[in-house]
């Protein structure tokens, strides 16, 4: 038997400060449900379960951040008491090491269940065995003999009355890791149904909580029949992360999913010196909708706030003024801003530990917090571009809904050293006065590039002073490094219009894309000694933007591989060369491509780029279309569009430049709503009951799964011609029938399972689509 346990605006469009379908009504929210405590701590990489009261099942998996301490998060229902296991190896047999924790109070004395009393409770670092031959393990099925014992942590105190739900025989042990068939495989590993996963990654109802353990005998109000086991005839009012798996990324409850994103993919700040001149200030944008499961966006009767949390890496970002100097110079930056520390341009707040509210924008339908200044810095002073905010939801009650993790990626990177450094390779960027040879690498570089552009056009303040002035601007009229060395930094956008910073520019100067990317286009790099015109790889734009640390431009289109390990899509397969970038009839922000431009026709192209015309594809399909005149007039952005259910396509598919799936901070939020990266589209995320549809899905889908086994077979008999949009004109499966993840179906001879990227065809279970 064993033991164990910013102020300035542009219409619709909020200021950008970045680098680079179906229906659905409205409902406000009126359900509440309870509070809940964080269980937090590190481990060597591992999934972590809580077994707690009345059959509530949480689980979780630890953040990995290239070290052997990854953090976790989990939400658990506050006050209940719980059995903890962690898991090394999930899913490796030979190396899996199981172990339940026990806790030991001041007296010695140990329980292998806690309480949990608090707001948050760290168990701090687990140092879990990671080898399973070398801990205690007499009958070889991975489950250490006796309990990890730690400390009762803050916040917990212990219970040692056992729960009959999960341990039946009150042994101390949670049934499941019991092995009661002595086959070395507790009954959690077994694969009773032969569908090739173990029991406890079945979850056919897809409500977070393994078949084994979902008995659904509530007798009331329990329409998703989401609760484990009967807790009274009420509705689970706590579970775990979307579809029961990792990242804790988002939790649903009461019926209610959250949704959240940043909408570029990267933002960019000049690196932390503002002294010199500024490109972009610290600045990011954060968008959520809320959706009842049974209904449609949730638009009021509710309030959503943006807080700090844990990165991937393990560390926080909660501050940004003790992390650059922009403060310091925000006022001559942005005249009559008058910015107290880490608030923003628009009012908003660095996110920290401290909730702060979003507001919901009645044109766009979705709750908002625009102009973050955040930086790319732990409060530990180490860099981190991908840092993590999570998003609540409460009624108006102030009771959680819902809550997600999302990532507010934001990048430094964006400098112009490669050319424009002391004694750096490029000699036409070198003054004629000589290099500044600053001994400060940041601001080096840009007091060389204002010598440059004061040689180059020595009258550029003084024929424009008249305007600057009005707009609140003092430049010395000798020039902008005169301006820069007296104290006044430069505003580059303060003469070059910016569609990032809206309201910016005097006398009609060309615009800051324009006059930078039409110049540069000619300029040879002194790396590869071509014209950066001639580039066709991102090496070219990644000698301004970001990065080749950062990866601006990641995810399903920038990860891409062609059969020699090459990248399939580049900055030019959807920009163009430097020179469209800088074409004066190019809108800089809003002139961008669209997602017709690949994929149409049942086709996925690697360039959205006409090769005859040398400019953007125009198509007539529509299936994968962003919005027309969209947010305004003759302009089609993705990343203003909607679609299915009047979500944003952001929503669902990730940001711009950041397509899921893509860096694992990008696809914590997909992985906490569905279980698995990449484009969020099983049904049952986002409703109670999987619809009954053929067509009515996102982009005219059906729904996926195994409802479609038997739902399908009328469909194809009375129109067959329909499935080959994205099953292929032969039946045998296209870039469009790819499996998101791996599933496996009961058909009508057995079980039939999918691997992941598998392209689904009529022949994977039949002889065609004529069988």
């Amino acid at each position: 038997m064993k033991k164990r346990s910013i102020l300035l605006s542009l219409s619709a469009i909020p200021l950008l400060v970045a680098c680079g379908g179906g229906g659905g009504g409205t409902t406000a929210a009126t359900t509440t449900t309870t509070q809940t405590t964080k269980l937090i701590g590190t481990v060597p990489g591992t999934k972590i379960e809580a077994f707690c009261d009345n059959g509530k099942y949480y689980t979780t998996k630890s953040n990995n951040n290239d070290t052997n301490r990854h953090p976790f998060e989990l939400d658990v229902k506050k006050d209940s008491s719980c059995y903890i296991v962690m898991t090394m190896n999930e899913d490796n047999p030979a190396q899996r090491t199981i172990t339940m924790l026990a806790f030991q109070d001041a007296s010695g004395n140990e329980s292998t269940r806690i309480q949990m009393t608090g707001d948050i409770v760290d168990l701090g670092y687990v140092d879990l065995p990671q080898d399973p031959t070398a801990m205690d393990d007499n009958n070889s099925d991975h489950v250490k003999d006796t309990p990890m014992v730690i400390d009762i942590p803050q916040g917990a105190t212990e219970t040692t009355t056992p729960d009959t739900t999960y341990d039946s025989n009150q042994n101390g042990t949670v049934d499941v890791y019991e092995d009661p068939n002595h086959n070395g495989t507790p009954t959690a590993y077994e694969d009773t149904n032969n569908n090739g996963t173990p029991d406890i990654q079945d979850d056919s109802n897809h409500n977070g909580t393994p078949d084994i353990m979902d008995s659904n005998n509530d007798t009331q109000n329990d329409s998703s029949h989401n609760d484990d086991h009967d807790d009274g005839g009420t509705t689970d009012t706590n579970t775990s992360t979307g579809g029961g798996t990792t990242g804790g990324g988002t939790t649903t409850s009461n019926g209610y999913i959250l949704t959240a994103w940043n909408d570029l993919g990267m933002h960019c700040m000049d690196g932390n010196d503002f002294s010199v001149f500024s490109v972009l200030p610290p600045y990011n944008n954060l968008h959520a909708q809320l959706k009842d499961k049974n209904g449609g966006l949730v638009t009021s009767g509710v309030t959503l706030t943006y807080e700090s949390t844990t990165g991937t890496d393990g560390k926080i970002n909660t501050s940004s003024a003790d992390k650059t100097n922009f403060w310091d110079f925000s006022n001559k930056l942005f005249p009559n801003s008058n910015l107290q520390p880490d608030v923003g341009l628009t009012g908003k707040k660095t996110p920290s530990t401290i909730p702060q509210s979003m507001l919901f924008d009645t044109q766009e339908k979705w709750w908002k917090a625009e102009g973050l200044p955040l930086t790319p810095y732990n409060d530990d002073g180490s860099k981190n571009y991908y840092p993590l905010v999570k998003v609540t939801a409460k009624d108006t009650a102030g009771n959680v809904l819902a809550t997600a993790k999302v990532v507010l990626p934001i990048s430094d990177e964006m400098d112009c050293k490669r050319c424009h450094a002391t004694n750096s390779l490029s000699p036409k960027a070198k003054p004629n006065a000589g290099w500044v040879a600053d001994t400060d690498p940041e601001k080096d570089f840009k007091l060389n590039v204002l010598r440059l552009h004061d040689e180059r056009m020595p009258n550029a303040v003084k024929d424009h002073m008249a305007s600057l002035n009005k707009k609140g601007y003092t430049y010395d009229a000798a020039g902008l490094e005169a301006s820069a060395r007296a104290g006044t930094p430069i505003l580059c956008s303060a003469c070059h219009s910016s569609n990032a910073l809206p309201g910016t520019g005097v006398d009609n100067i060309k615009a800051f894309t324009t006059a930078i990317h039409s110049y540069h286009a000619k300029v040879i790099d002194p790396y590869t000694n071509l014209a950066m015109n001639d580039s066709t790889n991102r090496g070219a734009c990644y000698a301004c933007h970001p990065g080749a640390a950062t990866k601006c431009l990641r995810g399903a289109m920038g990860d891409s591989k062609d059969a020699n390990g090459q990248n399939t899509m580049q900055c030019q397969s959807c920009h163009g060369h430097m020179s469209n970038v800088g074409d004066a009839n190019r809108k800089g922000w809003l002139s961008e491509p669209n997602c017709q431009a690949c994929h149409h026709d049942g086709m996925r192209e690697t360039s959205a780029i006409d090769p005859a015309t040398n400019t953007l594809r125009h198509v007539v399909d529509t299936k994968f279309a962003t919005n027309t005149n969209t947010p305004m007039t003759g302009v089609s952005l993705y990343r203003f569009s909607t679609g299915h259910g009047k979500l944003q396509c952001e929503a669902c598919h990730g940001a711009t430049h950041a397509i899921y799936p893509a860096h694992n901070a990008d696809n914590i939020l997909s992985e906490g709503i569905q279980g698995h990266t990449g484009t969020i589209g099983e049904c049952a995320s986002c409703h109670s009951s999987v619809p009954n549809t053929t067509t009515g899905g996102p982009h005219g889908m059906h729904p996926i799964g195994q409802s479609w086994v038997s739902g399908h077979k009328h469909v194809a008999e009375r129109n067959a011609a329909q499935c080959k949009v994205c099953h292929g004109q032969n039946y045998r499966g296209s870039a469009l029938s790819e499996m998101f993840t791996t599933r496996t179906l009961s058909i009508e001879h057995g079980n039939k399972t999918l691997q992941k990227d598998h392209q689904v065809s009529c022949y994977d279970c039949h002889n065609g689509p004529n069988p």
